[in-house]
């Protein structure tokens, strides 16, 4: 979570799509407790018309997953950076800004 501190300076946005990615799987009590208290301090971006038609445009026209697809479009109409290791996934999406926050750590 350090790392985040060097890259967000403001409240960290997500995609429910993202909330529920991170919070699926079953880890440690600790782990559990963190990936927890950091999507409690998100502000989380539901799906909404907008949204959803913006992801079935990027479906139409990249191969994609569709919960990155839904990634893709909540930060495309919300206008934010997208923040991915998946840079490569992502590549394709006209309009999306993306960063890979372990090269920005590393610079």
């Amino acid at each position: 979570m350090e790392m985040l501190h060097a890259i967000i300076d403001e409240t960290p946005n997500i995609s429910v799509i993202t909330k529920i990615e991170v919070l699926r799987f079953n880890a440690s009590a600790d782990s559990y407790k963190i990936l927890e208290d950091f999507v409690s301090e998100c502000a989380i971006f539901g799906l909404d018309d907008h949204v959803i038609e913006n992801t079935i445009s990027i479906c139409k026209s990249n191969r994609i997953k569709l919960p990155d697809a839904i990634i893709a479009a909540t930060a495309i109409i919300y206008d934010l950076v997208l923040l991915t290791r998946n840079v490569s996934g992502f590549k394709n999406i006209k309009s999306l800004q993306v960063v890979n926050p372990w090269e920005v750590a590393d610079a």
